[in-house]
């Protein structure tokens, strides 16, 4: 604490002021205390105006030791002044929920792979600080990229670079996107163990905002069914639901066909050649389960009832055979009752041209309960549509209640023959005999069942990857347009996904996306006349098992700056 004075034409005024070094390094000055004008101060503390300055100093001093004792008593005193109006342009609010996912970027070691990337390609601009800040905004507030560099103004740490390196640096974060995933899955076994065994693998795609076709970006069908041009991705999710990696693909390109080619960059790159790997009956043809049989590999996969050859779909249908998985106990499904929750299996020897397999048939009366409700609505939709004449002629999606609705001729006393529309009722029936059974086929010929139906299930989870990267973090609609950037682009998605599914599993799986979202969304933080932070969030209990597992706290009353500097070195693991 020092004296300062400030002259105008008829006074002087004294002031107690308070040093500091300021966020942009340089040194500043805040005011503590107004002593009064000279004037008013001879009167009580004179004669002489060096009289006047002693008495200050020492009042200074008594501030001084004030201040450091509130220091060891951890209390803070700032005094706000009514009648001082707020300086123009000064920030005071900043985003303090980057911290958490910075602590996971950093134990994933991406600033040593951004230094590698410099030293390849020599650019001058910061990598680190922009990748690092591209995905703490997918994860906070999921816009695009010109928008993320004005959002990361808002964060504790500003930016060191400008608008125009962040799109150099989405061309070599493209160009180098199978690296640094090789890389961040080798550098995660230090945060996690990762539960590479088993592999599942699925394919969705994105469309983007434009109207013809551009290389990779093509025409085929979308999730969304937009008339946009899309591209697709291919990913492979562990078996503890987090990402492993990822490869883009033309729009308009047989998804089959996307297995192989990054199947083989996990082999070489990534280092796994034992696991099991898992998908669903689209990405299960032939070739890619012959794949999947050789080395140390094999799969389990999905099985078309539709597609089995007439013997074995009707050894499916037969309820007849069927054991109880829990205990191996043979079982009669037609009667079992309807609120029966058990699961029933029975399976055999599936041999195709290539493959000695084992076709697995499980039934479920939850899922034919199910399947019976959702069927009757449609059945119900469809008799709707047959009284109102509003019939579709295309029907191209599986699950459509105009499957259902039937087409006849007739004529009438030798006329024109006349389209009749009726309710298919050998359709129903045929759909209603395989209520609750679901199939999957393996190579793993001696295997206990329950463990492999487990593994079957746990496809759900990247369903759920697909669904936070496209919902949560707003991978689409895609603005960018040359191929390095769009590829980037997913890989910012990817990274924040992968961050996620870190955070979650230090959580204990106890929290859902939308809550651990929304709460780091809500760590916010006001900057205090320089002196330091409040928070402005709500402590709960899930703030307190962040600060846990990050190994940091920011929940306190007031923060000071040292304070919070000490844990921005902590979130990046340094002490």
């Amino acid at each position: 604490m020092r004296v300062t004075t400030s002259k105008s034409k008829h006074s002087e005024s004294f002031y107690i002021t308070k040093g500091f070094i300021n966020d942009k390094g340089t040194s500043t000055s805040v005011v503590i205390r107004k002593l009064g004008t000279l004037s008013e101060l001879l009167k009580d503390h004179g004669p002489t105006r060096d009289d006047v300055m002693a008495w200050a100093r020492e009042e200074a001093r008594l501030e001084t030791l004030k201040y450091k004792e509130e220091l060891k008593n951890k209390s803070v005193q700032i005094t706000f002044h009514a009648d001082r109006q707020l300086d123009y342009k000064k920030q005071t609010f900043f985003r303090g929920g980057y911290l958490f996912p910075q602590a996971i970027y950093y134990g994933l070691q991406m600033n040593k792979i951004c230094r590698k990337l410099k030293a390849r390609y020599k650019f001058q601009y910061d990598m680190n600080a922009i990748l690092s800040d591209l995905i703490y905004a997918r994860l906070l507030e999921p816009v695009s990229k010109r928008a993320s560099f004005q959002l990361a103004s808002e964060f504790l740490e500003k930016p060191s670079y400008e608008l125009h390196d962040v799109y150099r640096a989405l061309d070599v974060l493209g160009s180098e996107c199978d690296f640094i995933q090789s890389e961040v899955y080798k550098n995660s076994h230090f945060l996690c163990e990762r539960n590479d065994k088993i592999l599942y693998y699925d394919c969705t795609n994105y469309y983007l905002e434009i109207e013809q076709e551009n290389g990779s970006k093509k025409y085929g069908k979308s999730k969304e069914h937009r008339p946009n041009p899309i591209i697709q991705m291919g990913l492979f999710m562990d078996g503890d639901g987090m990402p492993l990696a990822f490869s883009l693909f033309p729009g308009n390109t047989n998804e089959q066909k996307s297995l192989k080619p990054l199947e083989q960059k996990v082999l070489d790159e990534f280092g796994c050649q034992k696991f099991i790997y898992c998908s669903d009956a689209g990405l299960a043809s032939e070739d890619n389960r012959a794949y999947n049989h050789m080395g140390e590999r094999a799969y389990i996969v999905t099985q078309s009832i539709k597609k089995l050859p007439a013997e074995d779909r009707a050894w499916v249908l037969n309820k007849q055979g069927f054991k109880r998985v829990s205990d191996d106990k043979p079982i009669d499904i037609s009667l079992i009752p309807e609120d029966d929750t058990g699961l029933y299996y029975k399976d055999e020897p599936y041999t195709t041209k290539r493959l000695h397999q084992r076709l697995i048939i499980t039934y479920s009366p939850k899922y034919a309960r199910y399947q019976r409700t959702l069927r009757s609505r449609q059945v119900e939709h469809a008799q709707k549509m047959i009284d109102s004449g509003k019939t579709k002629k295309e029907r191209r999606n599986p699950n459509d209640p105009a499957r259902f609705i039937g087409t006849m001729a007739v004529t009438q006393d030798g006329e024109a023959a006349g389209i009749h529309k009726f309710l298919d009722e050998e359709k129903i029936e045929s759909e209603a005999q395989s209520d609750g059974l679901y199939a999957v086929c393996t190579d793993l010929l001696d295997d206990d069942v329950s463990g492999i139906l487990k593994v079957s299930e746990g496809r759900w989870q990247i369903e759920e990857c697909f669904r936070i990267m496209k919902t949560d973090f707003s991978a689409r609609p895609i603005y960018l347009q040359e191929e390095n950037r769009i590829t980037a682009h997913f890989l910012i998605c990817f990274l924040a996904l992968l961050s996620y599914r870190i955070l979650e599993k230090r959580l204990g799986y106890r929290y859902t996306c939308e809550e651990i979202l929304n709460t780091l969304r809500a760590l916010n933080f006001a900057e205090i006349q320089e002196q330091g932070f409040v928070p402005l969030y709500e402590r709960e209990r899930i703030t307190d098992e962040l600060h846990n597992v990050c190994g940091f706290h920011t929940d306190y009353e007031f923060l000071t700056k040292s304070q919070m500097k000490t844990i921005q070195k902590k979130s990046k693991g340094r002490e």
